[in-house]
């Protein structure tokens, strides 16, 4: 994970692309991972988390982008009609009746409930959400994506 030099964080890059910093002098190396990286002369600990030596402004996007795989990481993988394994996406209130393809109104979905749903509203099923869908915000949605962090990143990202 790369931090800027006030340890914000900033995203997350390659260990080749870590170690370049961290050897070219842009980078300091905060936290070691495991191994080692070998060159003929030198051997350098994996860097786990490198801060910049200089602060870089940089401009955060104001919302996170829709994607399926972002849907699945918001909602954990399970259906939010039945709690079942998720392997679709469905509009609570479907694009044929007016509906967004928005973060407001897309959910993760068993095949069998998205099935069931088609395209009635949860209303006229008698159905309810208990949670009601909303864009993913903080720090780790707007670093990570939909990455699973890395257990030892925590210090870093709250």
């Amino acid at each position: 994970m790369l931090l800027n030099a006030t340890y914000e964080p900033l995203c997350v890059v390659s260990v080749r692309r870590a170690a370049i910093l961290v050897l070219s002098g842009k980078a300091t190396c905060v936290a070691d991972g495991d191994g080692v990286l070998h060159s003929a002369r030198h051997a350098v600990p994996v860097p786990l988390v490198i801060r910049l030596t200089k602060y870089v402004r940089v401009p955060y996007r104001a919302h996170v982008g829709l994607s399926r795989r972002a849907i699945f990481a918001r909602d954990g993988g399970r259906c939010v009609y039945c709690q079942a394994a998720a392997e679709t996406i469905d509009h609570v209130h479907p694009r044929s009746k007016g509906g967004a393809h928005s973060w407001d109104n897309v959910v993760a979905a068993c095949a069998r409930c998205n099935h069931h749903k088609g395209d009635k509203t949860l209303p006229e099923l008698g159905w309810r959400l208990s949670v009601k869908p909303a864009p993913p915000h903080g720090a780790v949605w707007r670093v990570l994506g939909h990455r699973v962090p890395d257990p030892r990143w925590a210090d870093w990202l709250n």
